[in-house]
């Protein structure tokens, strides 16, 4: 019998006993508190030094005397177009969503708690710079000065909004690295075996690449002599909004901000620009640890010597069916490597990953105020950036590229992609390494710089890094069809304009199916003239026989290659996990001639059967929808939207526009990809051009729910309003916060 097994009733009794009264032994809700004469004129007064300036487009830019105005100005106007996300991130940030959700969202809760805990955030917070507290201070002024001036908002949850809570989403990804510990694992050693924990993943695509496009382009490739940044993160839709900051104090920072965070996370000031894309150096370890009961305590086995398993009890509070509030409590395991979180052949498995969430936010917001490389650097150096690479360009004409921030030392004879033996002191972690040692660029003689998601040795050309050069688990991902596509449409080009960077991140070619079509047309060609499929078949095959493989609202054959493609993914998507390749790889180099055709015969039915021929062209069948601000979008067929060209980024697709959510139409909703997409160029003035999914306000009643919407549909651009003057030129409201 394992020890997970031995142990289980003792945690059961824990996690299943009988549901308790509202919030007995759990954490006590943020109770609703009228502001005190003292600190309702502070805010008042802060409000006074704060103007926001919306313009044509709903954008707010916010301007203040100090950095903290600013924040305080920024949060207000967040409220102001999307409460409720704000809200949920940081309901999700702290773990407590399912006190709003339900039981079923316990696991994740216990995930972030293992991680969050108030104490912990309200000691680190005592302990930040007085900088860095003032704005954190603003953070939460801005949002609470909201509810009080807003009184018909009513939270789901959090009431009161404490300095403290900035310290719980300090990076730009909701739950960041923590995401990469699967639900199911932690139900299945903490809890009983539901649904949930026996649910595993979905079959077909892994999700959407969340991660994105980045391009740096030098001076000797632009048009103007300056350098030029393509940000193009691929999120969830209505995840991140379009803001902008300006202080006294130096800062002056336009882009995307998440919901419920005070710092610009992919955007560009007047000097300086960054894009964040996932997937840097291999920065999450799972530990193998040997652990023995003794006398009803767990020890674990380290060198030659055997260390206490460190047991906290987690109390993790649900709304009930009826309203009220339960709660259960968790005992959870950790050893000086991290949590405890799954069994793996007897030994328990503990997690190891950044958790600075102090140093985290420094970064986050003093990379913003950066004007120049060196100071961008001196960011860098505080390695908290620990899912992302980023792509950088500046107004002195420098482009560079950080593959990850964040890298342990390891010694490389481990297999760092598997659990190591967590009893051996080699497997330790040896500090950080430094950024000089990290795989960077800097002013490649190729002139561009790229980042899909995708391995660090192609991001230049004949420039790029070698991958000989560096141990494994400095790199994560591998190359992709992306990073193809992105190293053909930049390797010869020159004289880069705004526009023609634009043109070049919406490249409508579609290079996964460049080794698939030909498969096809061999295998169809090899069919006996007395298989039915040779008559079935014959104009699907002639179709794809002359498509130049490039996506277009109008192009039937992207309809039939997309729909074929789905239908070997999902056919095929458990042997290429089984295997551990992607799914698209896998299908280019693992089926049969027979799974091939017959994929294409379903997937011409399936055509047939919801657009009533096979015949449909894309733009009819992948669209762009927003009729509500849920958070969860609800799509219908019988409701307006705009096709689309761009597909999705699987497809290698560098304009990214996929579908997540479980299809329950028959068109395909977009609900990842493209979301604040943004090039910009920098000379003497920064000059810019973004677009974002739908709108700047998730309020369907707002003018700017989907003014965007057509514009992103086509791939159009609007002109960024960086300038005072041009704002105000474009003005259609200014006020202080509450006034």
């Amino acid at each position: 019998m394992t020890l997970a097994r031995r142990i289980l009733p003792t945690i059961l009794a824990a996690v299943l006993g009988a549901a308790m009264p509202a919030m007995a032994h759990a954490e006590a809700p943020v109770a609703t508190q009228a502001p005190g004469k003292a600190e309702l004129a502070r805010w008042k007064k802060t409000a006074e030094r704060v103007t926001i300036m919306r313009d044509k487009w709903g954008i707010p830019h916010v301007f203040g005397k100090t950095d903290a105005d600013a924040v305080f100005g920024l949060l207000y106007a967040q409220a102001e177009d999307d409460f409720n996300r704000v809200e949920l991130n940081y309901i999700n940030a702290m773990g407590r969503l399912a006190e709003v959700e339900g039981e079923k969202e316990i696991w994740r809760d216990l995930r972030m708690k293992m991680y969050i805990q108030p104490a912990d955030m309200q000691a680190k917070y005592a302990a930040s710079p007085a900088w860095l507290k003032e704005l954190m201070n603003a953070f939460a002024d801005g949002l609470n000065y909201y509810l009080h001036i807003h009184p018909e908002v009513k939270p789901k949850l959090l009431t009161r909004f404490e300095p403290w809570m900035a310290l719980s989403f300090s990076e730009g990804s909701i739950g960041g690295d923590i995401e990469s510990i699967e639900l199911k694992d932690l139900e299945r050693f903490y809890g009983k075996n539901t649904q949930l924990a026996l649910a595993g993943r979905d079959k077909g695509f892994d999700a959407e690449p969340r991660g994105s496009n980045g391009f740096a382009i030098a001076p000797k490739l632009s048009a103007s002599g300056n350098a030029l940044l393509l940000i193009n993160p691929h999120t969830s839709f209505y995840f991140r909004p379009e803001v902008h900051m300006v202080s006294e104090q130096g800062l002056n920072a336009y882009g995307a901000v998440t919901w419920g965070q005070f710092f610009i996370y992919q955007g560009f000031n007047d000097k300086t620009g960054w894009m964040h894309t996932s997937g840097g150096g291999d920065v999450i370890d799972e530990y193998l640890e040997t652990v023995v009961e003794r006398d009803g305590k767990f020890f674990y086995k380290y060198g030659k010597q055997e260390r206490q398993v460190t047991a906290k009890p987690i109390t993790l509070p649900y709304k009930t069916p009826s309203g009220a509030m339960a709660s259960k409590t968790v005992t959870a395991y950790f050893t000086h490597h991290g949590p405890i979180v799954r069994e793996l052949d007897g030994k328990w498995v503990a997690v190891k990953m950044m958790d600075e969430p102090l140093k985290a936010l420094t970064q986050s917001y003093s990379r913003t105020k950066a004007r120049d490389y060196n100071a961008f650097y001196k960011a860098m150096e505080l390695r908290t950036n620990s899912s992302n690479n980023t792509v950088y360009a500046d107004a002195k004409g420098n482009i560079a590229y950080f593959h990850g921030n964040f890298i342990p030392k390891r010694d490389p004879k481990f297999d760092w992609n598997k659990p190591v033996d967590g009893s051996n002191p080699a497997t330790e972690w040896q500090g950080l390494h430094a950024i000089k040692e990290t795989i960077t660029l800097f002013n490649p003689a190729s002139g561009y710089i790229s980042n899909t998601n995708n391995w660090p040795f192609s991001a230049s050309g004949a420039s790029s890094p070698k991958r000989e050069a560096w141990p494994e688990y400095m790199w994560s991902l591998p190359e992709n069809a992306r990073g193809r596509h992105a190293e053909r449409v930049l390797k010869d080009a020159k004289g880069f304009t705004l526009d023609s960077l634009i043109a070049t991140a919406y490249d409508s070619h579609l290079t996964a199916f460049e080794p698939l079509v030909p498969q096809l047309l061999k295998d169809y060609d090899a069919l006996p003239a007395s298989d039915p499929r040779k008559a079935l078949l014959a104009e699907q095959v002639q179709l794809l026989r002359g498509w130049d493989l490039r996506f277009g609202v109008s192009s039937v054959p992207t309809s039939v290659a997309i729909y074929w493609g789905q239908d070997m993914v999902a056919k095929n998507a458990p042997r290429a996990r089984a295997q551990g390749m992607p799914v698209v790889d896998f299908i280019s180099n693992s089926l049969s001639a027979e799974e091939r055709l017959s994929s294409l015969q379903r997937a011409s039915e399936k055509l047939t059967a919801d657009f009533g021929s096979w015949k449909t062209p894309w733009g009819e069948i992948n669209r762009f929808q927003r009729i509500s601000g849920d958070i969860e979008q609800q799509y219908d067929d019988s409701k307006p939207s705009w096709p689309v060209g761009f597909a999705s980024a699987n497809w290698g697709s560098l304009a990214s526009f996929g579908m997540v959510a479980k299809q329950k139409t028959k068109r395909i909703y977009g609900d990842r990809g493209n979301s604040f997409v943004a090039v910009v160029e920098f000379g003497p003035k920064v000059r810019a051009k973004s677009i974002l999914a739908g709108g700047n306000s998730n309020n369907p009643a707002s003018k700017h729910f989907a003014d965007q919407a057509e514009m992103y549909s086509r791939g159009e651009f609007k002109d960024v309003l960086f300038y005072k003057e041009d704002i105000e030129k474009n003005l259609e409201r200014k006020y202080h916060p509450g006034m």
